[in-house]
């Protein structure tokens, strides 16, 4: 990680040489590192997006959700949504969970960071045995799509994916979601270009797949129909990588639908599962659109839930 520490601290004579030196390098952490028993784990931060704060509640009073940003500090019409990708050192794999925005997107220019932050911590794409792609949305997908990505990636990758989700993303229903107007055909073309790209390296699953040892992809469905979450578990610990299961306000509203749900009904269904199982087990709890590095626990509060973050270990 880059931090102050790895620079001479500036003079009032050296303060140019001191800029300069810094001049392109990112004075903000962008991953974090953990161990669950044997598996290392870290949390890398494909960078952040604007989205419109109407998104994260599209059945909620007005009134109640500018309320709720006021309190967050955020909005109140829009708010940097943060891009989280996981990578996983099981045994002799090592696995890219979800794999960020990519570049080939106008508008979004704090995202698609994952591939330099990647390389940054000493973790070469030719290195990666396996990605796990929670579900097919162009944020967790895109990555794969630039041209830089596909040219360091190793010819045996394999590419995990529900079986649900592949089948979803050739007729893609949008009737009950509510993004802006462009977004669906964006979504729809990225993810029929991802199965066109790396059909031949997909590996589909039905319910459950365990990808290396102590880490298993699990269907959901809800944010789309075969969105998955990744639970990692060793020597009596466990980790859940819950993708889009969740969102900044799910801890006080579960029940609020965000705009990007293919079957919010359904995925309120799944969150409330998730985080009571988070809430009775104690176990850590990583979500691709928490504030990086989003690492806590989650502890049951009346009839919703709170977000208890970790611990920095360094």
């Amino acid at each position: 990680m880059t931090t102050f520490l790895n620079h001479p601290t500036p003079t009032s004579n050296s303060s140019d040489t001191y800029l300069d030196e810094l001049a392109g390098e990112e004075l903000v952490p962008s991953r974090y590192a953990l161990r669950i028993g044997e598996i290392d784990v870290m949390v890398v931060s494909d960078g952040v997006l604007p989205l419109p704060t109407q998104t994260m509640s599209t059945n909620a009073d007005p009134a109640a959700r500018a309320a709720w940003f006021k309190d967050m500090y955020l909005g109140p019409d829009a708010f940097d949504w943060a891009l989280n990708v996981l990578v996983v050192r099981s045994a002799d794999k090592v696995i890219l969970v979800d794999a960020g925005l990519g570049g080939q997107f106008p508008g979004f220019p704090r995202a698609g960071q994952f591939p330099k932050r990647l390389k940054a911590a000493g973790i070469e794409l030719s290195s990666v045995t396996d990605v796990i792609i929670t579900h097919m949305h162009m944020d967790h997908i895109g990555g794969l799509l630039v041209d830089e990505v596909k040219a360091q990636l190793r010819p045996d990758l394999r590419i995990h994916v529900a079986a649900t989700e592949v089948e979803f993303w050739k007729a893609p229903d949008f009737s009950l979601t509510s993004m802006p107007e462009p977004v669906p055909d964006v979504l729809r073309t990225t993810a029929q270009q991802f199965v066109t790209e790396y059909g031949s390296k997909l590996h589909t699953f039905e319910d459950e797949f365990e990808v290396a040892p102590g880490v298993v992809a699990k269907l959901t469905g809800g944010h789309t129909p075969g969105h998955c979450v990744v639970y990692v578990n060793s020597g009596g610990q466990r980790l859940t990588f819950a993708g889009d299961a969740l969102f900044p306000v799910a801890f006080e509203h579960p029940d609020w639908h965000n705009g990007f749900e293919h079957d919010p009904d359904e995925a309120v269904r799944v969150r409330v599962r998730l985080l009571q199982e988070a809430a009775a087990s104690g176990e850590l709890f990583v979500a691709t659109h928490l504030p990086f590095p989003s690492v806590g626990r989650v502890a049951i509060d009346g009839d919703a839930f709170r977000w208890v973050a970790s611990f920095w270990d360094y």
